[in-house]
């Protein structure tokens, strides 16, 4: 990836609705360069796909939280397995040190988010778990 290719990322993480043209004019390149570059980022999987950010107005009611789990050895994948089932989790992430797994969480009520973690604290194989309620989202660039 080249300085375009970064830029070209930048303007489509703020506004994946943005026209080409507009792209074009921001970046002073042609069009075509534009449609090339993200064929080319899409084909390179460079480019996954184009989603939707929800607004604060959408997530004002939500509830979100991490939870931090320390899982036995060798007992991810069917740990993973049961997380999957669970419609709350967002993402999940392997990490280094204290912990193994990352979840983020979200729920319309404290007590489906009470649930949701007795629910992942009783899986097997999940030998501690902390949780964190997020309060106010102070920087946001997921795209």
């Amino acid at each position: 990836m080249d300085d375009l290719d970064k830029k070209l990322i930048a303007q489509l993480g703020q506004n994946a609705r943005v026209s080409i043209a507009t792209l074009a004019r921001r970046l002073g390149v042609a069009r075509t360069t534009i449609q090339a570059r993200i064929e080319r980022l899409e084909n390179r999987n460079i480019i996954a796909g184009y989603t939707l950010k929800l607004g604060e107005n959408a997530r004002r009611n939500r509830l979100r939280a991490t939870a931090l789990l320390q899982i036995e050895p060798r007992s991810n994948a069917r740990i993973l397995q049961r997380l999957e089932a669970l419609p709350q989790i967002e993402c999940a992430h392997t990490t280094s040190g204290r912990f193994d797994l990352i979840l983020q969480l979200v729920a319309e009520t404290t007590q489906e988010l009470d649930e949701t973690l007795d629910s992942i604290g009783g899986i097997p194989g999940v030998q501690k778990s902390e949780s964190l309620i997020h309060l106010t989202t102070r920087i946001d660039r997921a795209v």
